[in-house]
Formats: structure tokens, C-alpha cells, sequence
């Protein structure tokens, strides 16, 4: 069946779910019927060419305007919790965005939301909240203790996690930069959120969720705020930790402590290992505008992703300035299969071969060093000659399996030997990809590290995959009769 514009008018005004698409400059291009009914409007004539902004849905636009500017450089939103006015009341609603392309061009975004007012109002009469911010906590900072004389602390409070909502945190960012007061601003995405709602449900992702701002907010104590930026996206303003070496101390505690923003969490259906990526800048030595810092911060949250999540990064101008969010969100991994076969037909022997890749699979999956663990069970380098190590136990780790991925610590029970040959490495967390299949295995490719805990993204372990096939065919014609 083709598509056309009257299926999908059909399809579009027949959801439930508010759907609105917008230009390239944030103004509204049309609407579904939902939308319409939502807001009370007969057609989209009132609303055409307009932003939220001229429209006046929202009582601090900055936070939204951010969001659809964010989403315009190439970055998808899913399940932002936000507020809206509707005939002069607030609604509370979470909404999902992505870009428009055209070719490559980003030309517009498309979005859709639900109003979650009445659903927020049944948990919080039942009691589901734990407040992490008291009244008396937050009447120590001058910006809270005015707020709280005319608005009540459900108002201020994230009504799940029970830090400060999204608004009112805004709220406090801007009153900081008003003030020429310096603070450091962080946003901390909970690694993998959706896998751990999937498998566990999504009350155990909720409890999750509030053990993660629980104790972050502990740590951080009297001298910030933790707030909810969205989702499974916390954000944090720390007025102490403003200079990078202050900075890079408490992050470094943050995530060697074990039980912040890297802990075991235990739920009723069992318990998981949960991680966080951090990006952070500060006020005003990164940035004299909420724009730039928010750029900065962003564009380190995507750069700690990039480099295989459960890490922290801190804006360094030398080292982050020219970084863009596109090319970090946006890998094409067909094009880099592509360019990886180029680099591996550079090379004559297979040491050649996997040295010419190497450079490249440094940039991609920051790592040191790439391996070869023949049948033989010897072990060559990239970078080096031939290693004197024991990886006998390979065959036994990783059955039939295609790859398989883990810290190296985890691998010590059952195969100590190559445990205590990785470990000797340098690896913490290693990715073992088969070359070959069960029944024609010709050797193994390993790569890694040092930080124990990695989360190999799909991409990579596809990318790795890739390698063992173009190795596999090559030893199959060329390799055995050309020498190693």
C-alpha cells in the first residue's frame, strides 16, 4: 500500500496523542486533530508560523525553546516531562521530539504529547513521592526561600523523584547567571534506562531512578541542587565545584564511590548494575550565556556516549571546541564498514592489516590496542609483535556465541588464565569477537579498556563483527599462503 496524504491524514488525526510539526526556525508547519481539541481550537490557521513563544504556553519558555533548538541539531527527545498552559491552568505533560531531514539537511522537527496532569495528581495523593527537598533545606537558598513564600513545595518538587522539577531548576540556573554567581552546570543521563524498564518493568525503572537523584543529591549535599531534566535526564548546578580540577575531583567521586552513579541496585524482580554518563561546564569561565553553556554541557554528555557511556566529561575549550553533536549522534555505520575495508586492504600481512585499522577503531571505539588470538593460542598486536600470553581459555568463554562483552573481572571465574592475560593488558572491560564461524573458528579478535565497567554499544560490536568477517575471508584466499 502507498502512502498517501490522505492515509496519512487519516492516520495522523485518528491518534490520541497531541502531534505537531515545525519549520526549521521553531514555527508550526500543521497540527493533528488531538492537538486541536487539546488546546480548544477549530484549525490550525491560529497557530501557523508561530512559535510556543508568540502562542504563550509556557510560563519560562527558555527550557522548551532549548529543547526544540536541541532537537534541530540533530538529537531526538523521548518522554520529556514539561508543562503547558491550557485556558489559563497548568498541565503537566510529557512530550517526544525528533528532526525532519531532507537528504542530510535537518529541515524541521516533528513531536507528539500526552497530558499526565491527572496521572501525577493520583501519585501524589497516594504518597509515592520521597522528598529529598524539604522546606527547611531549601529556605537556605536565598532563590528557593523567596520562591517558597508564595508557592508550595509540591510546586517546586519533580513529583516522582522528589528533587527540584525541571522549571524551577531552570529557574535557579538563570537567577545564578543574574547574579554573576559561578556554578558549575552538569546533565547525567542513567545509562540504558529503556533496557532496564523493558526487562525489570517500569516501577523498578522508577526506583531506580530515585536511588539514583537520592544519593547524587546526598553527595552533593548543601552546596547545589539536583533537578530532573527529563526523563532519565537528571541536571545538577554545584556552586562549590566551579574550577576544572574541583570539578574533576568530585566527578571522580561521584563514580569511584559505588553506590552514586555507579551502584547495584536491588528491586523486587531481581537487581541491576546501573551506570550514568555525565557532561558538564561551568559559569561564566565556559560560558556568560545559558545558550553557550548548555551547548557546552551537551555536547559532553554526547561525547562521554560516544565513547562508551558510564563516564564523565568536562568541558575543555582546546579539547572540545571544535566538536559538533551531529557527527558524535549521527554515525553512519555502513560508511564506516565501508572506509574500514579500505584501510584493511592496505595491508599486506595481518599485522599490517589490523594496524592500518587500528588508528581508525582508536578514534571509534577508543581504545589502545587491537589483538589477534590465533588457534595456535598466541597473541598479536597492532601495535607490537607477537605477546607471550596464555588465552587458551577463549574457546571455553565464549561458546557459540558471535562476540560476547564484559569485565574482565567477571571472566576470572571461569577462565583465569585469559582473565589474568587481559588483566595484564590493561583491560578492565573487554569485547572477544569470533572469526569464523562455530564450525571454521580460525581465531578470536579482542579489544578493550581499562575501565571495568563499558557499555559496548550495538554500533561497535557490528563494527567488530565486521573486522572478523573481512579477516575470516582474507585468511580462507590470501592469508594462509601469504604468511601472517
Amino acid at each position: 500500500m502507498n502512502m498517501t496524504v490522505e492515509l496519512f491524514d487519516s492516520i495522523i488525526n485518528t491518534s490520541q496523542d497531541c502531534v505537531f510539526w515545525k519549520d526549521n526556525k521553531r514555527r508550526f508547519l500543521g497540527v493533528n486533530q488531538a492537538f486541536l481539541d487539546f488546546y480548544g481550537f477549530e484549525s490550525a490557521d491560529v497557530l501557523i508560523g508561530k512559535t510556543d513563544e508568540d502562542m504563550g504556553w509556557h510560563n519560562d519558555p527558555e527550557p522548551y525553546k532549548q529543547d526544540e533548538l536541541r532537537v534541530l541539531s540533530g538529537v531526538s527527545t523521548y518522554k520529556v516531562h514539561g508543562k503547558c498552559m491550557i485556558r489559563g491552568v497548568e498541565r503537566d505533560i510529557i512530550a517526544s521530539k525528533r528532526p525532519l531531514y531532507e537528504g542530510d539537511r535537518i529541515v524541521g522537527l516533528v513531536g507528539s504529547f500526552i497530558d499526565i496532569t491527572d496521572v501525577l495528581r493520583r501519585q501524589g495523593k497516594a504518597g509515592a513521592r520521597r522528598d529529598i527537598y524539604t522546606v527547611e533545606k531549601l529556605r537556605r537558598i536565598p532563590y528557593f526561600d523567596k520562591m517558597l513564600d508564595d508557592t508550595a513545595l509540591d510546586e517546586i518538587l519533580d513529583p516522582l523523584t522528589g528533587i527540584i522539577s525541571r522549571v524551577c531548576a531552570m529557574g535557579f540556573v538563570h537567577s545564578l547567571m543574574a547574579s554573576g554567581t559561578p556554578f558549575s552546570f552538569s546533565i547525567i543521563d542513567l545509562d540504558n534506562f529503556k533496557f532496564i524498564n523493558d526487562t525489570f518493568g517500569h516501577s523498578a525503572g522508577d526506583t531506580v531512578l530515585k536511588a539514583v537523584t537520592g544519593s547524587l543529591a546526598e553527595a552533593l549535599g548543601e552546596n547545589g541542587i539536583v533537578g530532573r531534566f527529563g526523563g532519565d535526564e537528571l541536571m545538577m548546578i554545584d556552586l562549590r565545584d566551579t574550577d576544572l580540577p574541583s570539578m574533576q575531583e568530585f566527578f571522580r567521586s561521584l563514580y569511584e564511590d559505588g553506590s552514586i552513579l555507579r551502584q547495584n541496585i536491588h528491586l523486587d524482580t531481581g537487581s541491576t548494575y546501573v551506570t550514568c554518563t555525565s557532561g558538564c561546564a561551568s559559569f561564566p569561565a565556559d560560558a556568560d550565556n545559558f545558550s553557550d553553556l548548555f551547548a557546552m554541557t551537551d555536547k559532553t554528555l554526547y561525547l562521554g556516549k560516544s565513547r562508551g557511556r558510564n563516564c564523565y566529561v568536562i568541558y575543555q575549550p582546546d579539547k572540545h571546541h571544535d566538536i559538533e553533536i551531529k557527527k558524535l549522534v549521527k554515525h553512519n555505520v555502513c560508511d564506516d564498514m565501508i572506509n574500514m575495508r579500505k584501510l584493511f586492504e592496505q595491508g599486506q600481512t595481518l599485522r599490517e592489516k589490523l594496524r592500518s585499522v587500528l588508528a581508525f577503531l582508536t578514534d571509534f571505539l577508543r581504545i589502545s590496542d587491537l589483538y589477534f588470538a590465533g588457534m595456535d593460542d598466541r597473541l598479536h598486536s597492532a601495535a607490537d609483535e607477537q605477546l607471550d600470553a596464555d588465552v587458551s581459555g577463549i574457546p571455553a568463554l565464549i561458546g557459540d556465541e558471535p562476540y560476547i562483552t564484559g569485565c574482565v573481572s567477571d571472566m576470572e571465574k571461569e577462565c583465569p588464565q585469559l582473565a589474568g592475560t587481559l588483566a595484564s593488558l590493561g583491560l578492565g572491560s573487554a569485547m572477544i569477537v569470533r572469526v569464523g564461524g562455530v564450525n571454521d573458528t580460525n581465531g578470536w579478535l579482542i579489544c578493550g579498556v581499562n575501565r571495568r565497567y563499558r557499555l559496548w554499544q550495538e554500533n561497535e560490536c557490528a563494527l567488530m563483527y565486521f573486522l572478523s568477517t573481512l579477516i575470516h575471508g582474507w585468511l580462507l584466499t590470501e592469508g594462509r599462503n601469504s604468511g601472517r
